[in-house]
């Protein structure tokens, strides 16, 4: 039975979180109850005003191997949908997070659980990690989140890896601009630290403000996302928090 545990931690004084899937018996595929959980978790999280990060990682020896076999073959055309439409909505959960969620991929992250990565805001891996969308060698089209790969890291790209269910590593997908980060694997909980100390150090309304304007861009052409971050911008000075921290900066560069 897979379960999603919560484990607090303190970053620079801050409040973040990690998520951790755990059905390592079966590399954390993503059958029912472990989606479930995924989504459960992040709505219970977002409830959370003091958050300032998530960290989603994987238990065992990897990341999430996929949307479970076993249990995909026992779909029919009535079921699929079911299935899908929950493993979406749970990753929806993640993208539509108020705070910035952090992929921390090791070992395999393939189909679904690739997907689960780019519905982060942020993946840093180690190069032990390998990444594919296998779907069709299984009869089965890319779907949902893998809608997200072509703005990630090109469509020429992307279309190769859902059209021939080809696996890359950890260097490729970064050299592909999947991942922002590889490092060592035992350097993966550091290189994670080093980029949620610098999360925690800027303005907490700004990095929800931030993640907020990021994902409505999605849907946007370019001038209407411009357009909308005009409004942002002046929204932002609602609150103390740009006049604080514009006069530590100034100080800061005075001294």
């Amino acid at each position: 039975m897979g379960e999603v545990q919560i484990r607090p931690s303190n970053v620079a004084d801050d409040k973040v979180v990690e998520v951790v899937v755990n059905r390592s018996e079966k590399l954390n595929a993503l059958d029912t109850p472990l989606i479930a959980n995924i989504a459960k978790s992040f709505r219970y999280l977002r409830q959370d005003d003091e958050l300032r990060a998530v960290v989603l990682s994987g238990a065992g020896k990897a990341w999430v191997v996929g949307a479970d076999i076993k249990e995909m073959a026992t779909l029919d055309r009535h079921t699929a949908a079911t299935f899908i439409s929950h493993l979406h909505d749970a990753m929806l959960c993640i993208r539509d997070f108020p705070v910035p969620v952090i992929a921390k991929v090791h070992g395999f992250a393939l189909g679904g659980g690739m997907e689960l990565a780019a519905a982060c805001d942020l993946r840093i891996a180690s190069d032990d990690a390998r990444f594919g969308m296998p779907e069709v060698h299984v009869g089965l089209p890319s779907v949902i989140e893998a809608s997200l790969l072509p703005g990630l890291m090109g469509a020429g790209r992307a279309g190769r890896l859902m059209l021939t269910g080809e696996l890359i590593d950890a260097k490729r997908a970064f050299e592909w601009g999947f991942v922002e980060e590889v490092v060592a694997p035992d350097c993966l909980d550091d290189a994670v630290n080093a980029v949620l100390k610098s999360i925690c150090r800027a303005g907490p309304r700004a990095v929800r403000q931030q993640k907020r304007l990021l994902r409505q861009w999605e849907g946007m052409t370019r001038d209407a996302a411009a357009e909308a971050s005009v409004a942002a911008f002046a929204r932002a000075f609602h609150a103390d928090e740009p006049k604080k921290l514009l006069s530590a900066f100034s100080r800061d560069k005075n001294d």
